[in-house]
Protein backbone atom coordinates (compact mmCIF):
# COMPACT_ATOMS: atom_id res chain seq x y z
CA UNK A 1 0.00 0.00 0.00
CA UNK A 2 1.39 3.16 -0.93
CA UNK A 3 2.77 5.66 2.37
CA UNK A 4 0.81 8.28 3.29
CA UNK A 5 2.15 11.64 3.24
CA UNK A 6 1.03 13.47 6.23
CA UNK A 7 2.11 17.22 4.49
CA UNK A 8 -0.42 16.40 1.96
CA UNK A 9 -2.81 14.95 4.13
CA UNK A 10 -3.14 18.15 6.22
CA UNK A 11 -3.39 20.09 3.31
CA UNK A 12 -6.65 18.08 2.32
CA UNK A 13 -7.79 18.23 5.64
CA UNK A 14 -7.89 21.94 5.54
CA UNK A 15 -8.77 22.02 1.66
CA UNK A 16 -12.05 20.10 2.34
CA UNK A 17 -12.80 22.42 5.53
CA UNK A 18 -12.50 25.04 3.13
CA UNK A 19 -14.95 24.13 0.73
CA UNK A 20 -17.39 22.61 3.17
CA UNK A 21 -17.07 26.50 4.48
CA UNK A 22 -18.27 28.13 0.61
CA UNK A 23 -21.50 26.71 0.98
CA UNK A 24 -22.46 29.16 4.35
CA UNK A 25 -20.43 31.95 1.93
CA UNK A 26 -22.98 30.82 -0.54
CA UNK A 27 -26.18 30.60 1.75
CA UNK A 28 -24.87 34.30 2.70
CA UNK A 29 -24.41 35.08 -1.27
CA UNK A 30 -27.54 34.15 -2.14
CA UNK A 31 -29.73 35.77 0.73
CA UNK A 32 -28.56 38.89 0.40
CA UNK A 33 -29.96 38.66 -3.01
CA UNK A 34 -33.48 37.74 -2.37
CA UNK A 35 -35.81 39.99 -0.80
CA UNK A 36 -36.03 40.06 3.45
CA UNK A 37 -39.30 37.88 3.46
CA UNK A 38 -37.04 35.08 1.50
CA UNK A 39 -33.63 35.35 3.65
CA UNK A 40 -34.29 32.55 5.55
CA UNK A 41 -35.37 30.02 3.46
CA UNK A 42 -33.21 30.72 0.68
CA UNK A 43 -30.27 30.54 3.52
CA UNK A 44 -32.18 27.22 4.67
CA UNK A 45 -31.14 25.71 0.52
CA UNK A 46 -27.68 25.87 0.90
CA UNK A 47 -27.14 24.84 4.48
CA UNK A 48 -29.85 21.84 4.64
CA UNK A 49 -27.36 20.60 1.51
CA UNK A 50 -24.77 20.30 4.12
CA UNK A 51 -26.60 17.50 5.99
CA UNK A 52 -28.80 16.24 3.41
CA UNK A 53 -26.06 15.54 0.76
CA UNK A 54 -23.16 14.37 3.06
CA UNK A 55 -25.75 11.35 3.68
CA UNK A 56 -26.13 10.68 0.43
CA UNK A 57 -22.78 10.55 -0.54
CA UNK A 58 -21.56 8.70 2.13
CA UNK A 59 -24.46 6.04 1.05
CA UNK A 60 -24.24 5.62 -2.37
CA UNK A 61 -22.96 8.93 -3.86
CA UNK A 62 -18.97 8.37 -3.37
CA UNK A 63 -18.95 4.85 -4.90
CA UNK A 64 -21.44 5.52 -7.78
CA UNK A 65 -18.46 8.52 -8.80
CA UNK A 66 -15.24 6.56 -7.69
CA UNK A 67 -15.96 3.11 -7.36
CA UNK A 68 -14.13 0.68 -9.57
CA UNK A 69 -14.65 1.63 -13.98
CA UNK A 70 -14.53 -1.96 -14.36
CA UNK A 71 -17.90 -4.31 -15.91
CA UNK A 72 -20.28 -2.92 -18.89
CA UNK A 73 -20.90 0.08 -17.23
CA UNK A 74 -18.16 1.38 -15.47
CA UNK A 75 -17.39 4.61 -18.13
CA UNK A 76 -20.71 6.10 -16.72
CA UNK A 77 -21.34 4.67 -12.95
CA UNK A 78 -18.50 3.38 -10.67
CA UNK A 79 -19.46 -0.06 -9.41
CA UNK A 80 -21.20 -0.70 -5.99
CA UNK A 81 -18.05 -1.83 -4.00
CA UNK A 82 -18.42 0.89 -1.59
CA UNK A 83 -21.61 1.61 -0.76
CA UNK A 84 -21.44 3.20 2.84
CA UNK A 85 -18.08 3.89 1.90
CA UNK A 86 -17.11 0.58 2.87
CA UNK A 87 -14.25 -0.29 1.89
CA UNK A 88 -12.29 2.66 2.20
CA UNK A 89 -11.18 2.85 5.86
CA UNK A 90 -7.45 1.97 5.78
CA UNK A 91 -7.01 2.47 2.23
CA UNK A 92 -4.98 5.04 0.22
CA UNK A 93 -5.56 7.58 -2.92
CA UNK A 94 -2.54 9.01 -4.29
CA UNK A 95 -0.44 9.87 -0.96
CA UNK A 96 -3.65 10.76 1.27
CA UNK A 97 -5.92 8.03 3.51
CA UNK A 98 -8.86 7.29 1.36
CA UNK A 99 -12.04 8.94 3.49
CA UNK A 100 -10.17 12.11 3.51
CA UNK A 101 -10.18 12.06 -0.28
CA UNK A 102 -13.93 10.80 -0.46
CA UNK A 103 -14.81 13.70 2.69
CA UNK A 104 -13.13 16.11 -0.01
CA UNK A 105 -14.87 15.18 -3.10
CA UNK A 106 -18.10 14.97 -0.69
CA UNK A 107 -18.32 18.80 -0.24
CA UNK A 108 -18.14 19.33 -3.74
CA UNK A 109 -21.08 17.46 -4.58
CA UNK A 110 -22.79 19.73 -1.55
CA UNK A 111 -22.02 22.92 -2.83
CA UNK A 112 -22.71 21.52 -6.13
CA UNK A 113 -26.12 20.91 -5.32
CA UNK A 114 -26.78 24.78 -3.47
CA UNK A 115 -25.96 25.91 -6.68
CA UNK A 116 -28.92 25.40 -8.35
CA UNK A 117 -31.07 26.97 -5.60
CA UNK A 118 -30.30 30.49 -6.74
CA UNK A 119 -32.75 29.66 -10.13
CA UNK A 120 -35.94 28.52 -8.25
CA UNK A 121 -35.34 31.03 -5.15
CA UNK A 122 -38.80 32.51 -3.77
CA UNK A 123 -41.29 30.35 -4.91
CA UNK A 124 -40.35 26.58 -4.71
CA UNK A 125 -41.38 23.88 -1.71
CA UNK A 126 -38.71 23.16 0.88
CA UNK A 127 -40.02 19.81 0.63
CA UNK A 128 -39.82 18.96 -3.03
CA UNK A 129 -36.84 21.03 -2.96
CA UNK A 130 -35.16 18.15 -0.68
CA UNK A 131 -36.39 15.44 -2.47
CA UNK A 132 -35.11 17.27 -5.56
CA UNK A 133 -31.42 17.51 -5.13
CA UNK A 134 -31.17 14.44 -3.22
CA UNK A 135 -32.31 12.36 -6.34
CA UNK A 136 -29.99 14.78 -8.68
CA UNK A 137 -27.25 14.48 -6.48
CA UNK A 138 -27.71 10.50 -7.35
CA UNK A 139 -28.86 10.69 -10.62
CA UNK A 140 -26.98 12.90 -11.93
CA UNK A 141 -24.40 14.77 -10.38
CA UNK A 142 -22.35 11.43 -8.98
CA UNK A 143 -22.40 9.65 -12.69
CA UNK A 144 -21.09 13.14 -14.07
CA UNK A 145 -18.40 12.53 -11.11
CA UNK A 146 -17.34 9.43 -12.68
CA UNK A 147 -17.38 10.54 -16.21
CA UNK A 148 -14.71 13.28 -15.57
CA UNK A 149 -12.91 12.65 -12.18
CA UNK A 150 -13.54 8.55 -11.66
CA UNK A 151 -12.16 6.93 -14.79
CA UNK A 152 -15.13 7.44 -17.00
CA UNK A 153 -15.59 8.20 -20.85
CA UNK A 154 -15.03 11.44 -20.48
CA UNK A 155 -11.25 11.42 -18.61
CA UNK A 156 -10.81 8.18 -21.03
CA UNK A 157 -11.38 10.75 -24.10
CA UNK A 158 -8.95 13.31 -22.47
CA UNK A 159 -11.17 15.57 -21.55
CA UNK A 160 -9.41 18.25 -18.69
CA UNK A 161 -11.77 19.43 -15.94
CA UNK A 162 -9.28 20.65 -12.84
CA UNK A 163 -11.40 21.29 -9.88
CA UNK A 164 -15.07 21.45 -11.46
CA UNK A 165 -15.80 23.33 -14.46
CA UNK A 166 -18.04 20.81 -16.27
CA UNK A 167 -19.25 18.39 -13.18
CA UNK A 168 -20.28 21.69 -10.64
CA UNK A 169 -20.64 24.85 -12.32
CA UNK A 170 -22.46 23.60 -15.99
CA UNK A 171 -24.17 20.72 -14.57
CA UNK A 172 -25.66 22.73 -11.62
CA UNK A 173 -26.44 25.67 -14.26
CA UNK A 174 -28.14 23.18 -16.51
CA UNK A 175 -30.54 21.75 -14.01
CA UNK A 176 -31.38 26.09 -12.46
CA UNK A 177 -32.27 26.55 -15.62
CA UNK A 178 -34.75 23.22 -15.98
CA UNK A 179 -36.16 24.60 -12.50
CA UNK A 180 -36.76 28.04 -13.69
CA UNK A 181 -38.19 26.97 -16.43
CA UNK A 182 -40.61 24.32 -15.04
CA UNK A 183 -41.42 26.54 -11.72
CA UNK A 184 -41.94 29.53 -13.02
CA UNK A 185 -41.69 32.85 -12.57
CA UNK A 186 -42.09 34.36 -9.45
CA UNK A 187 -45.33 36.83 -8.91
CA UNK A 188 -45.24 39.91 -9.70
CA UNK A 189 -41.81 39.23 -11.94
CA UNK A 190 -41.37 42.53 -14.10
CA UNK A 191 -43.72 44.47 -12.64
CA UNK A 192 -42.42 43.94 -8.81
CA UNK A 193 -39.00 45.61 -7.06
CA UNK A 194 -36.91 42.70 -6.78
CA UNK A 195 -33.99 44.42 -5.56
CA UNK A 196 -31.47 42.83 -3.49
CA UNK A 197 -32.54 43.74 0.17
CA UNK A 198 -29.00 43.50 1.84
CA UNK A 199 -25.67 43.67 -0.25
CA UNK A 200 -22.98 44.19 2.26
CA UNK A 201 -24.93 40.35 2.87
CA UNK A 202 -23.84 39.41 -0.69
CA UNK A 203 -20.34 41.20 -0.60
CA UNK A 204 -19.41 39.36 2.15
CA UNK A 205 -20.73 35.55 1.13
CA UNK A 206 -18.29 36.84 -2.33
CA UNK A 207 -15.38 37.27 -0.04
CA UNK A 208 -16.18 33.39 1.75
CA UNK A 209 -16.53 31.97 -1.54
CA UNK A 210 -13.41 33.61 -2.91
CA UNK A 211 -11.45 32.28 0.39
CA UNK A 212 -13.31 29.09 0.06
CA UNK A 213 -12.31 28.56 -3.44
CA UNK A 214 -8.93 28.35 -2.74
CA UNK A 215 -9.51 24.87 -0.91
CA UNK A 216 -11.70 24.63 -3.87
CA UNK A 217 -8.86 24.29 -6.55
CA UNK A 218 -5.60 24.64 -5.14
CA UNK A 219 -7.65 20.89 -3.20
CA UNK A 220 -7.87 19.68 -6.29
CA UNK A 221 -3.99 18.96 -6.88
CA UNK A 222 -4.75 15.96 -3.91
CA UNK A 223 -1.12 17.14 -2.75
CA UNK A 224 0.79 19.81 -0.96
CA UNK A 225 2.93 20.47 -4.12
CA UNK A 226 4.06 22.73 -7.05
CA UNK A 227 0.76 21.97 -8.85
CA UNK A 228 -1.26 23.46 -5.72
CA UNK A 229 0.56 27.03 -5.67
CA UNK A 230 0.19 26.95 -9.74
CA UNK A 231 -3.55 25.89 -8.84
CA UNK A 232 -3.87 28.85 -6.25
CA UNK A 233 -2.08 31.55 -8.30
CA UNK A 234 -4.13 31.38 -10.90
CA UNK A 235 -7.59 31.23 -9.06
CA UNK A 236 -6.30 34.60 -7.63
CA UNK A 237 -6.02 36.50 -10.70
CA UNK A 238 -8.88 34.95 -12.66
CA UNK A 239 -10.76 36.32 -9.84
CA UNK A 240 -9.21 39.59 -9.32
CA UNK A 241 -8.95 39.97 -13.39
CA UNK A 242 -12.90 38.90 -13.57
CA UNK A 243 -14.09 41.65 -11.29
CA UNK A 244 -12.34 44.52 -13.01
CA UNK A 245 -13.63 43.08 -16.21
CA UNK A 246 -17.04 43.42 -14.97
CA UNK A 247 -16.94 46.38 -13.88
CA UNK A 248 -15.23 48.11 -16.37
CA UNK A 249 -18.23 47.04 -18.75
CA UNK A 250 -20.42 47.87 -16.01
CA UNK A 251 -19.05 51.43 -16.29
CA UNK A 252 -19.46 51.52 -19.75
CA UNK A 253 -23.03 50.66 -20.14
CA UNK A 254 -24.69 52.24 -17.02
CA UNK A 255 -21.93 54.59 -16.06
CA UNK A 256 -21.38 53.27 -12.38
CA UNK A 257 -19.83 50.38 -10.76
CA UNK A 258 -21.39 49.07 -8.52
CA UNK A 259 -20.95 46.85 -5.43
CA UNK A 260 -22.83 43.76 -6.86
CA UNK A 261 -21.06 43.96 -9.70
CA UNK A 262 -17.65 43.42 -7.95
CA UNK A 263 -19.07 40.53 -6.50
CA UNK A 264 -20.41 38.88 -9.34
CA UNK A 265 -17.29 39.53 -11.09
CA UNK A 266 -15.30 37.95 -8.56
CA UNK A 267 -17.32 34.99 -8.58
CA UNK A 268 -17.74 34.46 -12.12
CA UNK A 269 -13.75 34.96 -12.64
CA UNK A 270 -13.74 32.05 -10.19
CA UNK A 271 -15.79 29.89 -11.81
CA UNK A 272 -14.08 30.56 -15.18
CA UNK A 273 -10.75 29.47 -14.26
CA UNK A 274 -12.13 26.40 -12.19
CA UNK A 275 -11.83 23.85 -14.99
CA UNK A 276 -8.15 25.79 -15.53
CA UNK A 277 -6.57 26.37 -12.77
CA UNK A 278 -3.76 23.25 -12.42
CA UNK A 279 -3.63 23.73 -16.42
CA UNK A 280 -2.69 27.73 -17.14
CA UNK A 281 -0.20 30.16 -16.03
CA UNK A 282 -0.43 33.02 -14.23
CA UNK A 283 -1.37 35.14 -17.73
CA UNK A 284 -3.28 32.84 -18.87
CA UNK A 285 -5.25 33.23 -16.10
CA UNK A 286 -5.81 37.19 -16.10
CA UNK A 287 -6.86 36.28 -19.39
CA UNK A 288 -9.46 33.56 -18.88
CA UNK A 289 -10.82 36.05 -16.26
CA UNK A 290 -10.59 39.37 -18.01
CA UNK A 291 -12.91 37.11 -21.03
CA UNK A 292 -14.84 35.33 -18.12
CA UNK A 293 -16.20 38.86 -16.31
CA UNK A 294 -17.25 40.10 -19.34
CA UNK A 295 -19.12 37.26 -21.16
CA UNK A 296 -20.95 36.84 -17.88
CA UNK A 297 -21.29 40.37 -17.58
CA UNK A 298 -23.84 39.94 -20.94
CA UNK A 299 -24.62 36.53 -19.63
CA UNK A 300 -26.91 37.25 -17.41
CA UNK A 301 -28.91 39.14 -19.56
CA UNK A 302 -29.98 35.74 -21.61
CA UNK A 303 -32.78 34.84 -19.13
CA UNK A 304 -34.80 38.61 -20.23
CA UNK A 305 -33.92 37.62 -23.98
CA UNK A 306 -35.53 33.76 -23.51
CA UNK A 307 -37.94 35.22 -20.59
CA UNK A 308 -37.15 32.64 -18.06
CA UNK A 309 -37.11 33.60 -14.21
CA UNK A 310 -33.23 32.68 -13.33
CA UNK A 311 -33.49 34.53 -9.61
CA UNK A 312 -30.09 34.73 -8.62
CA UNK A 313 -28.04 34.31 -12.12
CA UNK A 314 -27.28 31.05 -12.16
CA UNK A 315 -26.89 30.61 -15.36
CA UNK A 316 -25.71 33.52 -16.33
CA UNK A 317 -22.43 33.23 -14.03
CA UNK A 318 -21.97 29.75 -13.45
CA UNK A 319 -23.60 27.96 -16.74
CA UNK A 320 -21.33 30.77 -19.02
CA UNK A 321 -18.92 31.33 -16.97
CA UNK A 322 -17.96 27.26 -16.68
CA UNK A 323 -18.52 27.36 -20.37
CA UNK A 324 -16.09 29.67 -21.15
CA UNK A 325 -13.90 28.27 -18.57
CA UNK A 326 -14.26 24.76 -19.83
CA UNK A 327 -13.30 26.22 -23.58
CA UNK A 328 -10.64 28.44 -22.39
CA UNK A 329 -8.83 25.24 -20.72
CA UNK A 330 -8.59 24.04 -24.14
CA UNK A 331 -6.97 26.77 -25.76
CA UNK A 332 -4.60 27.94 -23.18
CA UNK A 333 -3.73 24.68 -21.26
CA UNK A 334 0.19 24.19 -20.49
CA UNK A 335 2.36 21.55 -21.29
CA UNK A 336 4.95 22.41 -18.94
CA UNK A 337 2.02 22.89 -15.71
CA UNK A 338 0.35 19.72 -16.06
CA UNK A 339 1.71 17.74 -19.21
CA UNK A 340 -1.51 18.42 -21.67
CA UNK A 341 -0.35 21.01 -24.21
CA UNK A 342 -3.67 23.18 -25.59
CA UNK A 343 -4.53 25.25 -28.75
CA UNK A 344 -1.96 27.62 -28.55
CA UNK A 345 0.67 24.74 -28.36
CA UNK A 346 0.00 22.79 -31.70
CA UNK A 347 -2.62 20.34 -29.57
CA UNK A 348 -6.15 21.69 -31.55
CA UNK A 349 -8.00 18.14 -30.75
CA UNK A 350 -8.04 19.02 -26.85
CA UNK A 351 -10.74 21.97 -27.94
CA UNK A 352 -12.73 19.36 -29.62
CA UNK A 353 -12.47 17.08 -26.02
CA UNK A 354 -13.48 20.12 -24.26
CA UNK A 355 -16.40 21.03 -26.26
CA UNK A 356 -17.95 17.49 -25.91
CA UNK A 357 -17.44 17.41 -22.27
CA UNK A 358 -19.57 20.75 -22.42
CA UNK A 359 -22.55 19.54 -24.32
CA UNK A 360 -22.64 16.15 -22.55
CA UNK A 361 -23.04 17.49 -19.48
CA UNK A 362 -25.67 20.28 -20.12
CA UNK A 363 -27.81 17.65 -22.39
CA UNK A 364 -27.63 15.19 -19.62
CA UNK A 365 -28.11 17.50 -16.59
CA UNK A 366 -30.61 19.82 -18.33
CA UNK A 367 -32.38 16.28 -19.35
CA UNK A 368 -32.39 14.51 -16.27
CA UNK A 369 -33.47 17.71 -14.10
CA UNK A 370 -35.97 18.70 -16.52
CA UNK A 371 -37.70 14.93 -15.66
CA UNK A 372 -37.39 15.21 -12.47
CA UNK A 373 -39.03 18.63 -11.78
CA UNK A 374 -41.95 17.91 -13.75
CA UNK A 375 -42.49 14.28 -12.14
CA UNK A 376 -42.43 16.25 -8.76
CA UNK A 377 -44.56 18.98 -9.96
CA UNK A 378 -47.16 16.24 -11.16
CA UNK A 379 -46.89 14.68 -8.11
CA UNK A 380 -46.49 17.17 -4.80
CA UNK A 381 -46.38 20.14 -6.39
CA UNK A 382 -42.99 21.95 -6.78
CA UNK A 383 -44.23 26.13 -5.89
CA UNK A 384 -45.81 27.25 -3.21
CA UNK A 385 -49.27 28.99 -3.10
CA UNK A 386 -49.87 32.51 -4.46
CA UNK A 387 -50.26 33.80 -0.79
CA UNK A 388 -47.67 32.13 0.78
CA UNK A 389 -45.38 33.39 -2.16
CA UNK A 390 -47.03 36.88 -1.15
CA UNK A 391 -46.38 36.65 2.56
CA UNK A 392 -42.47 34.87 1.82
CA UNK A 393 -41.40 31.83 2.08
CA UNK A 394 -39.94 32.54 5.89
CA UNK A 395 -43.14 32.66 7.20
CA UNK A 396 -44.39 29.94 5.15
CA UNK A 397 -42.33 27.48 4.62
CA UNK A 398 -40.04 27.39 8.11
CA UNK A 399 -42.49 29.57 10.54
CA UNK A 400 -39.53 31.84 11.02
CA UNK A 401 -38.89 35.61 9.85
CA UNK A 402 -35.22 36.81 9.58
CA UNK A 403 -35.80 40.12 10.89
CA UNK A 404 -37.65 41.73 13.70
CA UNK A 405 -38.34 45.06 13.02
Amino acid sequence: MPAIDFGDTSFILICSALVLFMTPGLALFYGGLVRSKNILSTTMHSFFAMGLISVIWALVGYTIAFGSSDGPLGAFIGSFDHIGLAGTIGEVTGTIPTPVFAMFQGMFAIITAALITGAFAERIKFSAYAIFIGLWSIIVYAPLAHWVWGGGWLMERGALDFAGGTVVHIASAAAALAGAIVVGKRKGFGKANFQPHNLPMTVLGAGILWFGWFGFNAGSALAANELAGTAFMATHLSASAAMLSWLAFEKIQHGKATTLGAASGAVAGLVGITPAAGFVGPMAAIVIGLVTGAVCYYGISLKSKFGFDDALDVVGIHGVGGTVGALLTGVFAAEAINGVPGLLEGNGALMLEQLIGVVATIAFSFTVSYILFKLLDKTIGLRVEGDAEEIGLDLSEHNETGYVL
